[in-house]
């Protein structure tokens, strides 16, 4: 086939004008749009708890997509994407630092930079989507909330995971779209919102056909919630009577040996009054030493339980005596857990998910200079295993997640499954007055949701929370008070779709997307 002159002209000076248009915004000022990206990652806080305010949550990824649709260099837009996560990260988590420097004893100066270190590792995967939306996929919405879904799944096990800050959890209080989730998974929700975001770009620059796809989400997605499918149902038992437990110890006695006593007091006594309720809740290691060195105390609340007709439950670090080293004179290994014990209450759960730090050292004496107080004596927990039995509390299967594992949503459906409802205890003294807490309490909304299923949250300062199977809170007490939460559960049977199928559905999407954009993006 001949090329005529006319369509040799056309298709040089089509080469021309992309070429100019490359070379003109590679020429732009970087700078301000680097500010510009960071700002509207530092803004999604706001879209989270305590403020909630979830319009937030369609503007900050509105910014960077609209930032990235221009023609540019990968560079650019790699940075474009780690200032936006740089943003997101050093704000949204900046709750660590009252764990860095109040309780690590870690300098101001030095304790801001490992926070912008957080930002700017978390921030690599900001970077990352912005370079594949930029060279190897179709710029359009759907491959863009696409790499975002795929990117907050990669923050749930990349490194031992970091599943903090998703886009959906900005949604836990609107009904509207939560009926996503019960289906789909937290994930869907960001697909959505992001997809909407994206989507209004495109409206304001006159390309309207991705406003019908989005209203279909958005339309499909408010049916359910009027429809209101029950995904799962009352057991058909009489409610449980429960007491949580918030003995509100300072963490900075918390972990000391002299303290260990008053503490275990402190817990016993405003205990007294609850024995005779089903269940009797205490938070994540509020008996602050092995049980191997508190069973004097554990057998006394045990027998005092079962007289009670009261289940006790409690979460213990626990050390397994079957796995003794001579070598080094010490039992291996050791676990964060929670135990029941009492009247119809047996099992013990050892946390699966670990916080990296604080639970075990990833780089073991490397960190000693940076964290002296934290690094003093702390000693790795083990990981217990992915298929771990529900404990058995008053004749029903409980599922259990301990503290930051909560943020893990598979690991949470797979332990609610077969189970009547669930608890989560925790201790978020670690973060003082900070969002952090908050964060992770709306973190459980999401997870009730997901799963069907009545929550128990009992933690040393708060939130202490007793949750339904819609994510509503139905009783909490307040924060930083030593005070007992009384209230009743509800049990509930059947599976969600989330729990059966997980994010798979959403990631297989997720992936389809990608691949179709990336041959469209071939072709042109």
């Amino acid at each position: 086939m001949r090329l005529t002159t006319q369509s040799l002209k056309k298709q040089l000076s089509v080469q021309s004008h992309h070429e100019s248009t490359k070379s003109a915004n590679t020429k732009q000022p970087l700078l301000p749009k680097l500010v510009l990206a960071w700002l509207a990652g530092a803004a999604f806080v706001f879209a989270l708890a305590p403020y909630d305010f979830w319009l937030v949550a369609l503007l900050s990824p509105l910014v960077l997509y609209w930032l990235l649709l221009p023609t540019m260099s990968n560079w650019r837009a790699f940075w474009l994407g780690e200032m936006y996560g740089m943003g997101l990260w050093s704000v949204g988590a900046f709750w660590l630092f009252t764990s860095i420097h109040t309780y690590g004893d870690t300098p101001t100066l030095l304790a801001l930079l490992m926070i912008g270190f957080v930002g700017l590792g978390m921030g690599l995967f900001h970077g990352a989507l912005a370079v594949i939306f930029n060279r190897f996929v179709a710029k359009q919405p759907l491959s863009f909330a696409s790499l975002w879904v795929v990117q907050e799944w990669l923050k749930t096990w990349l490194f031992t995971g970091f599943p903090w800050l998703f886009v959906g959890y900005a949604y836990t209080a609107q009904p509207w779209l939560t009926s996503l989730a019960p289906i789909f998974g937290v994930l869907a929700l960001s697909f959505v919102s992001v997809f909407v975001s994206a989507s209004l770009v495109e409206a304001a620059r006159k390309k309207y056909r991705y406003l019908i796809p989005s209203s279909v989400m958005l339309l499909a997605s408010v049916a359910l919630w009027l429809i209101a499918p029950q995904w799962t149902t009352p057991k058909g038992t009489p409610n449980l009577k429960v007491s949580l437990v918030q003995g509100n110890i300072p963490q900075d006695l918390k972990w000391l040996q002299e303290y260990q006593i008053q503490t275990l007091g402190i817990y016993a006594g405003l205990s007294k009054t609850e024995w005779g309720q089903d269940i009797i809740l205490w938070p994540e290691s509020s008996i602050p030493m092995f049980q191997t060195d508190a069973m004097p105390f554990i057998s006394q609340i045990a027998a005092q339980a079962r007289e009670s007709n009261s289940a006790w439950l409690t979460g213990i670090p626990y050390v397994d005596v079957n796995e003794y080293d001579p070598k080094v004179d010490k039992y291996e290994p050791f676990y964060n857990s929670v135990i029941a014990l009492g009247a119809d209450a047996k099992g013990l759960y050892k946390k699966q998910n670990l916080v990296p730090v604080g639970e075990y050292i990833p780089f073991e004496g490397m960190l000693d200079w940076a964290l002296p107080n934290l690094m003093s004596g702390t000693m790795s927990f083990r990981s217990g295993s992915a298929h771990q039995a529900p404990l058995q509390v008053k004749n029903h299967p409980v599922g259990v997640a301990i503290c930051y594992e909560v943020a893990y949503p598979d690991t949470t459906r797979r332990n609610a499954k077969n189970t009547d409802f669930l608890l989560t205890v925790s201790n978020d003294a670690w973060f003082g007055t900070s969002a952090g807490p908050l964060q992770h309490l709306q973190m459980v909304q999401m997870r009730s949701i997901e799963t069907g299923r009545w929550f128990m949250r009992a933690t040393n300062t708060g939130v202490t929370a007793i949750i339904n199977d819609k994510g509503n809170i139905v009783a909490k007490a307040p924060a930083f008070e030593r005070t007992v939460l009384r209230g009743e559960i509800q049990s509930r049977v059947g599976n969600t779709p989330f729990m059966r199928w997980g994010s798979y559905p959403i990631l297989a999407l997720a992936a389809l997307l990608l691949l179709i954009s990336w041959l469209i993006r071939k072709t042109r």
